[in-house]
């Protein structure tokens, strides 16, 4: 599951559009992500030999079991980080925005320790 941080946003990309919308097309990925078309179709060709995703004839856009695993895990670590810092009193759309800038370079460690930090929030400790 070791892949680049651009290849990490595109698959998040991805599963946040198809709990969106039924179809993902790349213009949807374009217009989310504020890319041209020729970077995004040369990133999904990429994602889809590397077996991340399918592209069907149609132009739909699928993530496969491994990049569905991917996706998730990046989304999920975005959202805690993000609820983290809504706790120390970041806004929200800042609070996202920085989340993902640091997703990808947040070591494990302070990783884990936020997740724990969250957990023992939610229980009232």
């Amino acid at each position: 599951m070791n892949i680049h941080e651009a290849a990490e946003n595109y698959l998040e990309r991805v599963l946040i559009i198809s709990g969106e919308k039924e179809n993902v097309r790349q213009a949807d990925i374009c217009a989310a992500m504020g890319h041209s078309r020729p970077t995004v179709s040369v990133a999904l060709r990429e994602l889809a030999q590397a077996g991340y995703l399918d592209i069907s004839p149609a132009g739909n856009i699928t993530l496969t079991k491994s990049g569905r695993k991917i996706a998730e895990a990046v989304y999920e670590r975005h959202c805690n980080i993000a609820k983290f810092f809504m706790i120390l009193g970041t806004g929200e759309e800042t609070a996202y925005a920085d989340a993902c800038k640091i997703e990808h370079y947040l070591s494990e460690e302070s990783y884990e320790r936020i997740k724990e930090f969250l957990r023992n929030k939610k229980n009232g400790r």
